[in-house]
């Protein structure tokens, strides 16, 4: 890929936006930045040059953990995070042989799906009964869903599956954005070294470009974070299911060719 200043400063925007959008809610890094990165160079370029700032993003938000709160939240969720590590290595592997077509549909669906189970307004036929049969504590199920979770998430950035098994855990609104990054941190990492051994940077371009996306991602993440307290919890629910609804349409009309 060669990167223009057109193209990088376009990345930079949707980068800076997508981590602004996370320290608000604490979750949507991933999938707002590769969402609307898809739309403009591709689906398969933009997990690969969101790799390096979505782990950037969720190692400041970590930090809303405090020492105690951490070691707690690894010893809970460890069997969730080592079977998503796995599954992310299997979703990269399978994402240079998933034409683009498919990929954008798969986005497209995975984010209205998680419009659709997460809004607050209208009750879905059997949410209730599925959530308490998938959605529990027990270890095997933690390494199951995480091993589910980490294929999508390796192949597409996309994370929602995540955030709707936090949230059904009820947790308060600190120890789940703690969280939410403390697991995109662990399986962030296993990606960088898999996309370097896999090629998926390709020449140094594509690496730069990401490493530096870094930098404005951050930056939305901070400002993300001082709006939070100021925005009424409602307002921000609201805010980001009407923009995930929208980026969720386009990818799903894309995939198909309309």
């Amino acid at each position: 890929m060669e990167v223009t200043l057109t193209t990088a400063a376009l990345v930079f925007g949707i980068v800076a936006f997508g981590g602004f959008v996370t320290g608000v809610n604490g979750f949507g890094f991933a999938v707002v930045g590769t969402a609307l990165l898809a739309a403009t160079i591709g689906p398969q370029l933009a997990v690969v040059v969101m790799i390096l700032p979505i782990l950037a993003g969720n190692v400041s938000l970590v930090r809303e953990l405090d020492r105690s709160s951490l070691r707690s939240c690894v010893r809970r969720f460890w069997p969730y995070v080592a079977a998503a590590a796995v599954g992310t290595v299997v979703g990269m592997v399978l994402l240079s042989a998933i034409p683009t077509g498919p990929l954008t549909l798969a986005l497209g669906v995975f984010v209205l799906v998680y419009v659709a189970i997460s809004q607050p307004w209208m009750s879905i036929p059997g949410e209730g009964r599925f959530r308490a049969v998938c959605f529990t504590e027990g270890p095997g199920m933690k390494a199951a869903l995480g091993l589910v979770s980490g294929v999508v998430f390796g192949a597409s950035n996309v994370g929602v599956q995540v955030v709707a098994y936090l949230q059904s855990l009820r947790l308060d609104r600190s120890t789940f954005v703690g969280v939410v990054a403390l697991i995109f941190l662990g399986i962030s990492t296993v990606r960088v070294a898999l996309a370097a051994w896999l090629g998926l940077f390709g020449g140094t371009d594509l690496l730069a470009l990401s490493a530096v996306a870094s930098l404005p991602g951050l930056v939305g993440v901070e400002a993300g974070k001082w709006v939070r307290p100021k925005i009424p919890q409602s307002s921000q629910q609201a805010a980001t299911m009407g923009l995930l609804a929208l980026i969720g349409l386009r990818l799903t009309t894309r995939g198909i060719g309309l």
